[in-house]
């Protein structure tokens, strides 16, 4: 179990692998953001995607799916939830058939001044795709625990 004590600024790590269907890129789309260059390759390629591609929120939604295997794997840290994110891009698109991996890095961390039981920690995501193209960067906002003093 990692503690906020444990946290190392500058600290980076690579995990996951994310295949990206056809199929769940429809359903998310249908379900969430049905525009219909998501859902329809006629009116995808009459845009800059060309074809059709998934949400930006489904990009990040199988980035989360990645980022808790990953803390599932011997990697989970006192978690307390998130606070938020930060400078959410999408970059590029992400189509069926594309295969993501994440990378981090943690970039700051403060512990609590009224809440000394916690701290919180930033730490950037990128997502890339099988080129090594960055397609989504964000930061986290994350509440920890401290280590407890017994």
């Amino acid at each position: 179990m990692r503690y906020f004590e444990d946290i190392e600024i500058g600290h980076k790590s690579s995990f996951g692998r994310y295949e990206v269907f056809r199929t769940d890129v429809l359903d998310f789309a249908r379900k969430f953001d049905p525009q219909p260059f998501h859902l329809d390759e006629e009116a995808a390629a009459k845009t800059h995607f060309g074809r059709i591609s998934a949400s930006g929120w489904h990009t990040t939604a199988m980035t989360m799916a990645m980022t808790v295997a990953n803390m599932g794997e011997g990697n989970d840290h006192a978690g307390l939830g998130g606070v938020g994110v930060d400078e959410l891009r999408w970059l590029k698109p992400v189509y069926p058939g594309d295969t993501l991996r994440c990378e981090t890095e943690i970039i700051d961390k403060t512990p609590s001044r009224s809440r000394p039981e916690m701290g919180s920690f930033r730490n950037r995501t990128t997502v890339f795709n099988q080129d090594n193209v960055p397609v989504l960067t964000y930061i986290t906002i994350a509440l920890v625990k401290t280590r407890p003093l017994d």
